[in-house]
Parts: C-alpha cells; sequence; structure tokens
C-alpha cells in the first residue's frame, strides 16, 4: 500500500480540525485494522505498556491489547521494587505469568528496567553500599536476564541516567549508582546484560528529548554525549529509547534539532525506539471532542518528525487506553475530569488518537 501523499495528509487534518472522523469508510475499507499492522506494513513494531494485574482481571481490554499490540512493555513489574523482596531472593510470580502470556500470543517482549534511580527496595538504602554496589548490580542483571533469554525483545538496561539539572560536567544525574560506583555502572550495566543475553537488543532509555527547550536541548547533548563516550569504549549499547511523555502547551517540536539529533545517534549505529509515548491534556479544555483533536494533533506532529528517521523501529504508547494510565494520578485534570491521552478511550474504542497513530505508522 503507497504512502499517504501531501494532498491526502492535510486533507486528514482538516477533517480532524472540523471533527470529520478518519474512520470513513472511503478511508478505511481496505485498511488494516489494528494498529500493529499498520506498524509492520512499514517494517516497523507497534506496542503498549501494561501491568500483569490489569492483563490478569480485565478480560475485555486483554482481548484489546492482542489485537493492537505486537510488543508487549510491563510498565512496573521488571523494577527492583517488584522483583526484590530481599537482598538475596527474587519474586519472578508475575514476569514469568508475562513471559509466557506473550509467548502465547505472539506478543514481543520488552524489559523495563534494570538499571533506574527509583523504584529500589526498601532494603536498598540499608544492604547496598559503595563495597558492594557492583556485586548486588551485576547479580541483579544476570539473574534476570539469564532467565528470560530468548524471550525478551530488547532491555531498557539503564533508564534516566543523564540529567543536566545536576549540575556534573559529564551531564550524569547524581543516584545511589553514580556516587557508589560513578559513570563505569552504566559500562557495567550493558556488559552484565549482553554476557547475559546476546541476542537481546540493549537500550539506554531517557525523557525529554522531544522539544524545542534549552532544558531538552540540553538533555539531548548530554544523551548524545554519553552514548558517544559508551560507544567509543565499545560498551554493547545498540539503541536509545525516546520516551516521548508530550504535552499541549507553549512549547513546540523544532523538526530541524530533533531530526539532527536523532540521525547523530543512528550515525553512532544504534536503533531508535519511541519508548513511552503519550500525551499530557491536563491543560487544555474540558470538552473531550476538543481535547482529543489536540492530543491527536500532537501525536501526529511528533511522529511526522520521528518517523523520517529510518533507525526508528518500534513506537510503543505509555499504555493504550485512558482506563489505565499512569497520568491519571501523577496528572491528573483540575476539573477532575477524566484524562483522555492515549489511543483508546475509556470503553476500548480508537479515539483521534489511535487514528494519528495510524496514520504516522505508514511513514508518510
Amino acid at each position: 500500500m503507497p504512502p499517504l501523499n501531501r494532498r491526502d495528509f492535510l486533507s486528514w487534518v482538516l477533517g480532524s480540525l472540523t471533527g470529520t472522523t478518519l474512520a470513513s469508510k472511503s478511508w478505511a475499507s481496505d485498511r488494516p485494522a489494528f494498529l500493529k499492522d499498520y506498524a509492520a506494513e512499514n517494517n516497523l513494531l507497534y506496542g503498549a505498556a501494561t501491568q500483569y494485574s490489569i492483563l490478569k482481571r480485565d478480560r475485555d481490554f486483554t482481548r484489546r491489547f492482542i489485537e493492537e499490540c505486537a510488543i508487549l512493555v510491563p510498565e512496573n513489574d521488571f523494577k527492583w521494587e517488584k522483583l526484590r523482596p530481599a537482598p538475596q531472593s527474587f519474586d519472578f510470580t508475575k514476569t514469568d505469568w508475562l513471559s509466557s502470556f506473550a509467548q502465547a500470543h505472539n506478543l514481543k517482549l520488552r524489559g523495563h528496567t534494570l538499571v533506574w534511580y527509583k523504584a529500589l527496595p526498601e532494603w536498598f538504602t540499608t544492604e547496598v553500599n559503595q563495597t558492594n554496589a557492583a556485586k548486588h548490580l551485576v547479580n541483579h542483571i544476570t539473574t534476570i536476564v539469564e532467565r528470560y533469554a530468548g524471550k525478551i525483545h530488547s532491555w531498557d538496561v539503564v533508564n534516566e541516567a543523564v540529567e543536566p539539572k545536576d549540575g556534573r560536567n559529564d551531564g550524569l544525574r547524581t543516584s545511589p549508582w553514580l556516587e557508589y560506583l560513578g559513570e563505569e555502572y552504566i559500562e557495567l550495566a550493558f556488559k552484565t546484560a549482553a554476557a547475559a543475553d546476546p541476542q537481546a537488543l540493549l537500550t539506554y532509555n531517557d525523557f525529554d528529548l522531544a522539544y524545542d527547550t534549552p532544558e531538552q536541548e540540553a538533555r539531548r547533548t548530554a544523551t548524545l554525549k554519553l552514548l558517544e563516550r559508551l560507544k567509543a569504549k565499545d560498551i554493547p549499547v545498540q539503541a536509545l529509547g525516546m520516551q516521548g511523555h508530550l504535552y499541549a502547551g507553549s512549547d513546540r517540536f523544532n523538526a530541524v534539532k530533533l531530526q539532527r539529533f536523532m540521525q547523530n545517534v543512528a550515525d553512532l549505529g544504534l536503533k531508535i525506539i519511541v519508548s513511552e509515548l503519550d500525551v499530557v491534556d491536563r491543560t487544555l479544555e474540558a470538552a473531550s471532542i476538543f481535547r482529543d483533536r489536540a492530543v491527536a494533533n500532537i501525536y501526529r506532529e511528533y511522529l511526522e518528525i520521528v518517523l523520517t528517521q529510518p533507525a526508528v523501529i518500534a513506537v510503543i504508547t505509555w499504555g493504550l487506553s485512558d482506563r489505565y494510565t499512569w497520568l491519571k494520578k501523577y496528572r491528573p485534570r483540575m476539573d477532575e475530569a477524566n484524562v483522555r491521552p492515549l489511543p483508546l478511550d475509556h470503553n476500548l474504542a480508537p479515539k483521534l488518537a489511535w487514528e494519528a497513530l495510524a496514520r504516522a505508522l505508514q511513514r508518510f
């Protein structure tokens, strides 16, 4: 199927602004039914984050997830605080179930995350120190990655290690791992993961890389420099995860700067995954029809820039349905209306955001 031409695309934009649905018979009659199929037409993966507890209890959501997605990202279940009840023990109950679920439904599985400065268990502060931090890190990564070797598409090996506001010359975030091990903790994490599973794609994942602001330009610069240092040392980092938590506001995308950053990443030989895509709607007016148009337009603007880069291999939304989203708790609306940041609404029906994604995944 050929990509959309410019006239078709402008017609779609006009339709979204006037409230005309994109899922018209003339547009949709010969098109795939689900986002994973739009993505597959251009050798992309589409998937979403969710949780063990949701898949276990909500059959309707689970059915829609299997229909729409080709890759599953457990939102919390692979994090330290979930897997590590005590310093010498692991609880794989949920992650084993998720691995079996993914295999049963022909879903790829993405691991999130092996090393992060957050979501650490309570025992971490008393048990881990400069003397034993490397041992804990290696044991944690080796045990988990070996257990799921051959079953994981990609790992977020290190998550959010960059924070220019912390004032370090190297741009890294002040964290327990950095305090105990220095920048070498990042290198150690990637080397350990590669040894435990040579097949999985090993990713560095970070946020606030999208907008044309001084803060996000500084993060792009620090992220690129980190990746350059790792590649110069032959550290087995193989992809960048660009989180893509977007929002409605005064900040804008700069296509030239964002595409240049992505090209610089690609020039290092790295793949790119849009890893945590959603749109915060808390500042938009209450009426859902206007919010949905604005949210869809932000998806469109961003993906129109990002998907020009051939190194992009996957687009993953941080949730599939407005029924379940972290933004309910962490970015609620002041008017207490339900947030609407994702492709499917609370009732699991496609929204304009779904249609924007479907169009974008064709790489128009």
